[in-house]
């Protein structure tokens, strides 16, 4: 199970619209300069990811929660999105160059084969994404930010 923390943005019955925050690199090991996920990272602006998730129990703003996808799930597709594009890449390519013989109709052929597998593998995403193997779940809640409270140290219990 992949597992990730979100904080609440909010919750109305039953369905929790939770935020993401992006991790700089992978944090494990002391490779920084070298690293180059964390290079990628860097390229990329910071943006936050926002998920729905259904939840039947109230959930408050700022709460974080621990949201998890089964690993199966996200390698199926992982597959789907990247290797079902390149799979019709491949394939128009060689197709067209078979069939008229240039390099010119194999570049065409690949522009074809890559559109339409990249169209057929959203259309299959989509069915995916409705499954319930698919869905992220709520795997632990934390405690609401109105149930914390500081006290001083030599200040008496009120």
């Amino acid at each position: 199970m992949m597992k990730e923390w979100a904080t609440v943005v909010s919750w109305q019955q039953g369905v929790a619209l939770l935020r993401c925050e992006p991790k700089a690199g992978c944090g494990s090991c002391t490779a920084r300069s070298g690293c180059g996920a964390r290079a990628l990272n860097e390229l990329v602006p910071e943006t936050e990811h926002q998920l729905q998730v259904h939840i039947d129990q109230p959930l408050e703003p700022g709460q974080r929660v621990e949201v998890g996808i089964a690993e199966g799930s996200l390698l199926r597709s992982a597959m789907l999105v990247y290797l079902t594009p390149l799979l019709g890449m491949m394939l128009g390519g060689a197709l067209l160059q078979y069939c008229f013989g240039s390099d010119a109709s194999a570049a065409v052929g690949a522009v074809l084969g890559g559109g339409v597998a990249f169209m057929l593998a959203r259309r299959l995403a989509r069915r995916l994404g409705e499954q319930a193997d698919y869905q992220p779940v709520v795997l632990q809640i934390g405690l609401p930010p109105t149930a914390l409270r500081m006290q001083a140290e030599n200040s008496p219990l009120i």
